[in-house]
């Protein structure tokens, strides 16, 4: 029979010794890091090391960093843990020009603010200023115009009445950009057969007659109508009930030229 090799005692017990004294040394590293990440802890949330330092905001364009961070009631003495992102959102969408909001928290003092705004379908021209139009309808006050001319939405001339805006802005937020960036100006040009009768020009030498009434349908087939017709004549594109084109004639078109 094999004879088992016997370990005497007396060489047993010092490699015992050894790793009962590691496994007692990690057990005090394990614990002392424990405390010292609960002391940390403490310390952080009892002082101003936990407080919000930096606020970041992205995504608005017309409201200003300051009226955004006056409504979210962020300031130094905001608690980074104690940041309502709820609240704030709500407080936020609150403003007419806000249409979302995201908030995020950064480790370990920073408060991400996204902004999405509504768009803007159309400026309103009042007395050389140029006031944007929501796609709510909500035109922005005298502090939102601007004087520069503006190329990413049509401008609306010679609107007076708030009603008739409102279902403009709405028509215009149903429209494509292919099409919205083809119209220059619109004209409230209302007859007594049609209270509601705009007139555009276009970006690309067209006129168009049309109404406000479901114009983001009447004005749909605008591109494949324009394909078909010379841009070397003049006339009107009527889109109501039947798109049709209206050539100027000759005296007509002189008048025209003679008042451009």
């Amino acid at each position: 029979m094999d004879q088992k090799k016997v370990i005497p005692l007396e060489d047993r017990i010092p490699k015992l010794r050894i790793q009962r004294k590691q496994r007692s040394n990690r057990r005090l590293i394990f614990y002392l890091s424990f405390f010292f990440l609960l002391l940390l802890t403490v310390v952080y949330f009892q002082s101003p090391l936990s407080d919000v330092k930096e606020i970041q905001i992205e995504g608005n364009r017309y409201v200003s960093d300051e009226r955004i961070i006056t409504v979210s009631g962020l300031n130094e003495r905001t608690s980074f843990f104690g940041v309502n992102k709820q609240l704030i959102e709500v407080e936020l969408t609150s403003l007419f020009e806000i249409n979302k909001v995201n908030i995020e928290r950064i480790f370990p003092n920073t408060v991400k603010i996204t902004i999405k705004e509504f768009s803007r379908v159309a400026y309103l021209v009042v007395d050389g200023k140029n006031y944007p139009i929501l796609e709510t309808g909500q035109i922005l006050d005298e502090e939102g115009s601007i004087k520069r001319f503006p190329t990413d939405a049509p401008l609306l001339i010679g609107w007076s009445t708030d009603e008739e805006l409102a279902e403009m802005a709405a028509e215009l937020s149903n429209l494509p950009e292919s099409i919205i960036h083809r119209i220059s100006e619109i004209y409230f040009t209302p007859v007594d057969e049609d209270p509601l009768r705009i007139t555009l020009f276009m970006n690309d030498g067209f006129e168009v007659s049309s109404t406000i009434r479901h114009f983001s349908q009447k004005i749909a087939p605008y591109p494949a109508i324009v394909d078909e017709l010379d841009p070397n004549i003049k006339g009107i594109i009527h889109m109501k009930m039947n798109p049709y084109f209206e050539q100027f004639d000759n005296e007509e078109e002189e008048e025209i030229e003679s008042e451009g």
